[in-house]
């Protein structure tokens, strides 16, 4: 497959092979979301957003695996050195708890793994002081324990954000409020407000700020003489500087300075939810590096291959036994590909490809005149193409992939565009070309 001229080729999607893979499929699994009958011939020739179906279709995938690829499929920076590695059994050890050497000093090996990985993500968060990870399995693992080191470091009560989406373990759990079918009838941790989250300056003005001694609505719930919370009570306020299942809305810088100085006057921790946002996503190494505002924890995971809660010694408890995880920081092959994955971002300069392709392909699509598109937004290449309705973004994500582009929808009405991060120009021109026709047959098909 050559990643110069491929272009996706699609006879029937889905297949009858990928009928049957997935009629098999779901005699074993569990009730989850699944987005569309596509199957992944792991064995068939793939190079960047390009991937091959067990029915020999050639796709087109912008979603990355919702940034869990951030390089997309066997990018060099990562496949050679894998193919380098010679598989040893077992390629998981027991977490952070234990240790493991892939060969040559720590400062060099000859494969990098856990102890490596981390000492990249601190190099990475230098500018906000900290010095100390977890890793874990998963993002929502990554978001446990930094809401874990909050709460131990003082308060019960966590603020979070209308339209927020923090995983799905229980603890997590209790911060989403994106979509009420992720906790009914669940039970939660106790001690958690929600607020409005603002995006756009109409929202700032009207959701957010107040005329009350504070100025907006959480600093109003906070304040000694007339608010509703002790701000002792307080152990931590959550956000994600770019809501992902909420509908990709980037945090408005005014709300951000707001919540600084919320921070800097009660001593409240802030944590940055950066699993889908981070690592380079936005065109910045976190999103929340956009704004002017200090994260005191920042949870990574998806193009990291593994969670990782990272924060400062003060935060962390001094006591042994508070955290640990079995697998978390144990797996070898995952840790590699995150070191590999942060040197490919810094060594091919992708930050910049990022910004250049973001800027790209916002521009392609808010140029073309759709009724049905009420906005583009996004930063990076964390795009979201909002239609006037539900049915019709649901129509355009099914008309891309019979065309053999993957998007995926969030939000109520959005659709989302995740290009790996070292897209190219000539890709973006393509899967823009896509998405047109797929809106183009979802009009006249209405």
């Amino acid at each position: 497959m050559d990643r110069d001229t491929v272009e996706p080729q699609v006879e029937r999607i889905p297949g009858e092979r990928a009928k049957r893979w997935v009629d098999y499929h779901h005699e074993f699994a569990a009730p989850s979301t699944y987005v569309y009958e596509f199957v992944w011939d792991a064995q068939a020739d793939a190079i960047g957003p390009f991937c091959t179906d067990v029915d020999g279709n050639v796709l087109m995938d912008f979603t990355s695996h919702v940034a869990a690829a951030p390089l997309g499929y066997n990018n060099p920076a990562v496949r050679d050195r894998l193919d380098a590695f010679d598989l040893v059994d077992p390629l998981k050890i027991a977490g952070q708890d234990f240790y493991v050497s892939g060969g040559g000093p720590p400062e060099d090996p000859d494969f990098p793994g856990p102890t490596q990985l981390m000492d990249r993500l601190i190099a990475m968060t230098d500018h906000y002081d900290m010095d100390r990870v977890f890793l874990s399995n998963s993002g929502a693992e990554a978001v446990e324990n930094a809401i874990k080191i909050c709460y131990a470091s003082g308060g019960h009560r966590a603020v979070t954000f209308d339209g927020a989406f923090h995983g799905r373990t229980l603890g997590a759990l209790s911060l989403n409020r994106s979509k009420a079918v992720h906790r009914t009838g669940y039970p939660e941790v106790p001690g958690v407000v929600s607020v409005p989250y603002p995006a756009s300056d109409e929202a700032y003005e009207t959701r957010w700020r107040t005329d009350g001694p504070g100025g907006n609505v959480l600093a109003d719930k906070l304040d000694p003489d007339r608010g509703i919370i002790d701000p002792d009570e307080l152990a931590f306020v959550i956000l994600e500087p770019i809501q992902g299942e909420g509908g990709y809305r980037a945090a408005h810088p005014e709300f951000a300075r707001d919540l600084e100085a919320i921070r800097d006057r009660y001593s409240v921790k802030i944590i940055a939810d950066e699993i889908q946002s981070g690592l380079g996503r936005t065109g910045e190494l976190w999103a929340v590096d956009h704004l002017d505002l200090t994260p005191d924890v920042i949870t990574s995971a998806k193009g990291l291959r593994v969670g990782a809660t990272v924060s400062r010694s003060d935060v962390f408890p001094e006591r042994t036994g508070r955290l640990s995880s079995t697998w978390g920081a144990g797996d070898l092959i995952a840790a590699m590909q995150g070191v590999l994955t942060i040197d490919a971002i810094h060594e091919e300069n992708l930050l910049e490809n990022v910004r250049e392709r973001g800027e790209q392909l916002r521009a392609v699509v808010e140029e073309r005149d759709r009724e049905a598109v009420v906005d583009v937004r996004g930063r990076g290449l964390m795009v979201a193409v909002e239609f006037d309705t539900k049915a019709r973004r649901e129509a355009v994500v099914e008309a891309a992939f019979e065309r053999g582009l993957l998007t995926l929808g969030c939000g109520y009405k959005t659709l989302r565009l995740l290009p790996p991060l070292d897209v190219t120009e000539r890709e973006i021109d393509l899967g823009a070309r896509l998405l047109f026709e797929a809106i183009d047959d979802a009009d006249d098909s209405r």
